[in-house]
């Protein structure tokens, strides 16, 4: 079994139905793969959806029918605060956001599908193209 956590980028990639977002849509249909997406990625998809008016209450279902939401714990924000800290010593924008979901990766063991640029070289990141 593998285990995935999924960015918003990926998210919103696999909804337009590009190239990118394919290889979620591959990986989807591997049943032994485990798929996971933070709370917080739900309000940046809420926010997306409202900006390309797209039926927010469509995309979260399809996040629930694929995924499971992990919800953030007080520890976690403080963990990510100290993982934003460090990773900005070498990517100046690297966000809080972000930072949440190397969090949630190192507790699950898992690997970030993701094509957002802060998190390219990363280790664990399957890097979307």
């Amino acid at each position: 079994m593998t285990a995935y956590l999924i960015d918003t980028y990926a998210w919103v990639e696999y909804f337009v139905g590009s190239s990118k977002g394919e290889i979620l849509r591959t990986l989807f249909l591997k049943k032994t793969n485990t798929f996971y997406t933070v709370d917080c990625c739900l309000g940046e998809l809420q926010a997306w959806s409202l900006r390309e008016e797209k039926d927010f209450h469509l995309l979260l279902h399809t996040v629930h029918a694929n995924s499971t939401i992990l919800p953030l714990t007080e520890e976690d924000w403080i963990l990510a605060g100290e993982e934003r800290f460090q990773l900005r010593k070498t990517r100046a924008h690297f966000g809080l956001i972000d930072a949440t979901l190397l969090v949630q990766q190192k507790k699950l063991e898992c690997k970030i599908i993701s094509g957002d640029s802060h998190f390219s070289g990363l280790k664990n990141v399957i890097f979307l193209q």
